[in-house]
Order: structure tokens, then sequence, then C-alpha cells
């Protein structure tokens, strides 16, 4: 079949074929030269020096390591072989992503340095600035960091104080001001500086770091990704040519965020392969460790935790992979249209920006519930700094702050699709009328759907109407003010959440099924447990809503609406967790 690309946010209206999604099942054995490369630096150059990485022991270990990567291509595969890279496609930029995940501090520098530290000057540099600068990231030589938070401006970014002010002889720009928490500050070269330019105009400047009057704060003393270089920079009369204002003047707003929509993509794929080395660590200590004579993931409540880590990160995986393959899709198709390979990769990510703010979500919340349960598995040891996981519980926290907080994440998930619906990009409003009448009518208890997973597909439209129902009353209630109710709109992303990561679940194991229908059952099961638990979420979380404004009949409606549009017959979880967790202890790591 011919395959359809959904435009961004239109999964809650529309039902994407399964044969358009992209699954790990289905790599080429180019990409899984990628995914072993990744793996093969991280086991033999960054684990075996991750105690002197976090002790910042040898204060150019962390240099080296990524001059290494450098060379072995791992940072320039995105970039286009004329600026130096290897021009991979962004399934296998995924690929590469996930298997560099597991690696702590050093995958926070390496990040930084590919994503918000290159991809600004990818995007929106000229010519002569991407020939100056690019082949160097691409190789390690030049190490960038991106300077964007202040000490009065986090999430609102538009706040900074830093400025920058044109000289008399209007061939410079001076700034002056103060960034903090940059990542790799201590060792960068060059950094995308956000400056308004007379304190008005938010801009963005290209600064090499060994300008005349630049200053680094001390190393910042962290919770976790103690490794990774973060340190305040001060900026007190800066010169800098003309030449290096990045963008256009007064649009800096374009490129922080649009260069955060692959920042929150690329973090996904990275904490799901943190994910997945988590779950692994935490099975080969509970069938080496014996209480009563046993190994203890011999016992339920281990199953039950090793089963839930593995059904969680492969509904991850699994969203992960299939927004891959939407931007990978978009990207070719534009390019096809006639755009140029860069801009349309920007476009596609911003064509995403919905799907991209729900992983970041989902991605960093399933890691800190995997390595959560990985410490409790580990029991005391897993307290003691001599295991792994302790480590991988402080590395962990950041990630639901990077690159813009869940909860702002939250909102901009249910944001962006209203202010898509009111611009007519995205038709909300005839399928949210359309539920109005669905709900005044009798409820359909005809036969079956027949089909492979039939119902469990049937299940997601239902849950689609749920969610449309909750957000078209809540519009309708709170017009122009919807925006404050910020609960509100945080019960409305969760909802998305949940049924964005079920139907990509679904649409996986169906791919797989039509590729291997012998070795699908396992998934099946796993994609059923998913759903199950997910309406349950969807359904608390639309009652937390309704119940915020509504009353009365109206009131009462929704709430039969939403048990309604989220039934779903009832599966034994227990014994699919317990089935998933003795195939992975069986194999000792996870291997779904």
């Amino acid at each position: 079949m011919e395959k359809i690309t959904l435009k961004g946010g239109e999964f809650l209206i529309k039902d994407e074929h399964f044969a358009s999604v992209f699954i790990p099942e289905e790599f080429s054995e180019e990409q899984k030269m990628f995914s072993d490369m990744a793996s093969d630096f991280l086991k033999t150059k960054v684990w075996p020096n991750i105690v002197k990485i976090d002790k910042h022991d040898d204060p150019n270990l962390m240099v080296r390591l990524i001059e290494e990567a450098g060379e072995l291509g791992l940072l320039g595969a995105g970039l286009p072989e004329e600026y130096g890279g290897m021009g991979i496609d962004f399934n296998t930029e995924t690929i590469l992503a996930e298997h560099l995940g597991p690696s702590h501090s050093f995958g926070v520098a390496v990040a930084a340095h590919t994503g918000i530290g290159t991809l600004p000057i990818l995007y929106f540099g000229t010519e002569q600035q991407k020939n100056k600068y690019l082949p160097g990231l691409a190789s390690g030589k030049i190490k960038a960091a991106y300077c964007l938070t202040e000490p009065d401006s986090g999430s609102d970014a538009l706040a900074a104080k830093t400025r920058a002010d044109l000289t008399d002889d209007g061939k410079h720009y001076v700034i002056n001001g103060q960034k903090m928490w940059i990542t790799n500050a201590g060792f960068a070269n060059l950094l995308t500086v956000f400056a308004k330019i007379n304190g008005e105009h938010f801009t963005a400047f290209l600064i090499e770091t060994d300008t005349p009057g630049i200053t680094l704060g001390e190393e910042e003393e962290k919770l976790g990704i103690k490794g990774s270089s973060t340190r305040q920079i001060f900026f007190e009369n800066v010169k800098i040519p003309i030449e290096n204002l990045l963008g256009e003047s007064g649009k800096g707003h374009k490129i922080a965020f649009n260069v955060l929509n692959i920042g929150r993509y690329k973090l996904c794929a990275m904490v799901m392969g943190g994910s997945k080395e988590a779950t692994t660590i935490a099975v080969k200590y509970a069938n080496e460790r014996k209480q009563f004579g046993v190994p203890i993931s011999s016992f339920g409540a281990i199953k039950h935790k090793i089963g839930e880590m593995a059904v969680r990160v492969f509904a991850a995986e699994s969203s992960t992979y299939r927004t891959s393959s939407l931007i990978n899709d978009k990207i070719n198709e534009l390019v096809s249209g006639g755009t140029n390979k860069i801009a349309a990769k920007l476009q596609a990510a911003e064509e995403f920006s919905i799907e991209c703010a729900i992983l970041k979500v989902l991605g960093s919340e399933v890691l800190d519930y995997v390595v959560d349960e990985a410490v409790q598995i580990f029991g005391g040891t897993g307290y003691s700094e001599e295991y792994p996981v302790a480590r991988f519980y402080r590395d962990s926290r950041i990630n639901r702050i990077f690159e813009g907080t869940n909860e702002i994440n939250r909102m901009l998930t249910v944001g962006m699709m209203l202010k898509r619906a009111l611009k007519g990009q995205l038709d909300l409003m005839g399928p949210a009328l359309s539920i109005q009448k669905d709900l005044m009518s009798i409820p359909d208890f005809g036969e079956a759907p027949e089909g492979y997973l039939a119902i469990e597909k049937k299940s997601l439209g239902q849950a689609k109407k749920a969610i449309l129902m909750v957000a078209g009353a809540a519009v309708q209630k709170f017009m122009m003010d919807f925006e404050k109710e910020q609960e509100i709109m945080m019960n409305l992303a969760d909802m998305l959440i949940d049924l964005y990561a079920a139907e990509s679940t679904i649409l996986r194991v169906e791919k797989l099924h039509n590729l291997k229908p012998e070795s699908s059952k396992l998934f099946e099961n796993i994609a059923k447990c998913f759903l199950s638990d997910a309406l349950e979420r969807i359904n608390l979380n639309g009652k937390h809503a309704v119940t915020a404004f509504a009353e009365g009949d109206e009131l009462r409606m929704m709430l039969l609406g939403l048990k309604r549009f989220t039934k779903y017959e009832p599966i034994n979880t227990t014994a699919v967790r317990r089935d998933v967790a003795n195939y992975i202890i069986e194999a000792g790591g996870y291997n779904l």
C-alpha cells in the first residue's frame, strides 16, 4: 500500500495504517551497523571511564571522548556530506541516538553538542557560517554549547536580559549579560548566545570562546549528570563582528523554539535507550540475587516490576520510531517537491512539534519509572554508589526538566493542537461536534469487529472520541481563557500521551504480525496490556477534567460518555506481565 503521511496532530482525528510506520524489527544492515558502532563505543570507551567522568578526575577526558566520537562519525552522522557529515536519514539518526542513550553524562555532552549546539548553524546559518563551523563540529575539533537560560528567564526564554548593542561604526555587536546552566561550558569553543539587540530584539549570535570578555563560573555541583560540564557564562563588553549574527535580527525565538523540537525528539530516543539498559541491569541483578534459596527474579512481585518496565519501554520505543517515520517521510515528501533537504528537516520537525512534545514527556517519565523500579529491585545495594542503578537514578531526573519542563510540554501539546485548529490546519471542530450527536444516540451493540487487533483499534477510535468530547466542552466553556486552565490542559495532555503511545504500540504489533505472524503473540499481549491500562488512565484524566468545569446534567452526560468511550474487555494483565518478565528473565536482559 502507498504510504500516507499524517499531518502533525492528526493522530487524534485520523487512523494511520500500520504499513506507514517504521519499527525496530525492520532495521537495515546499515542501520544495525550504526547501532553496533555506537554501542561498541560506549562499552569500550565510555563505561570503563564512567567514574572518572563523573568525578572530573581527568579534565580532558570528556574532550578526548568527544573527539574520538567525532573521528568515528558519531557526531556528524546526520549532517550533510558537504559539511563533513555522513548524510544519514532521520530513522538512522534515531537509531544512533537510542544507542548513545545509556551513556550518562557523556550522552548529555554529545546531545548538547550535536543538537542545540550544532543545529542552529545548520538550519539558520549563512553558507559562510556553515562552511566555517560545521566540519569542525562534525569532527569534534570544535565543541559547541547553547546559551539561552538566564537567572530570570528559564521557561520564559524571551524575558532574557543579555544585551547586544551595535557599535558606532556598524561593524560589531557588543554583548553584555549572563547565562546559566550551560552544558559543555567548561570546554566549548563555540557558543550560540541569545541576546536582545538594544534590549528589545531577541536575536541569536555565534561567539567563539576565545573572544575577550568571556569568563566562566565554577562547575555546578549537580544532583545528577555530574560528569557533564555545567557553568555560568558571563559576557562583559564581548565584541563580535556583525557577521556572527545568526539568522535574522529579532527572530531568535524561531531558532530557539524550532531547534527544541528536534531536541525533545532526540531526548526521547536517548532516554528510551537508557530505559532498556536500566531494565537489563535490573534483570541481571534479579537473576543473580538469591533470597530464601532462589533468585529474586522468580518472585511474582519482582516479575510484576520487570514486566511493567518492559511494557512501558516497548510503548515508548514504538512511539519514538512511529514519529521517526512520520518526520522521515515528511522530509522525503518535501525534498521530492523541491525543498532543500536542510529546510525540509526543519519544516518536518516543526510539522510534528506536537508529537515531539508528547515524546519528551513520555520518554522521560518512562525512564524515571524504570530506574526507580530498578533501584527497588536492587534493594539496599541500589542505594550504594558501588552499583550502577544509583547513577541511573540520579542522572534520569534531569530529563523531565531539559528541553522545556514536562509541564511546559504538556501545555504545549494541547495549546499547539488548539492553535492549529483555530488556523484551520487541523479539523478538530467537525469531529468534536459529531461526538455531541454520538452522545445523544443509542450505543451500537452490533457484532464485534473482525480482523487482527480489530477490537483494540475500535477502542482507540472510541478513546479519541473521549478526548475530543472533553476538549470540545472545555474550549466551549472557557473560550479564549482556556489556556489559563492549566490543570485541565495537563489532564488533556496526559490523555493524548496515553492515546499516542497505545496507538503506536498497536500499529507496531500489527506490522510485526504482518511480517512475522508466528512470533507476534507476546507482543500482541503487550499491546493489549498497555491499552487496557491507558484506557483506564484516559478515563480518570477525563473525569478530573470534566468535574473541574461541568455540573448537573452536563457532567452526568460526559461521565457516561467517558465510561462508554473507554470501555474495554478486561484482560489478565498480571499474566501478561508475568509472561513478558519470564521472556526477559530467561534472556538475561531487555530483548523485546
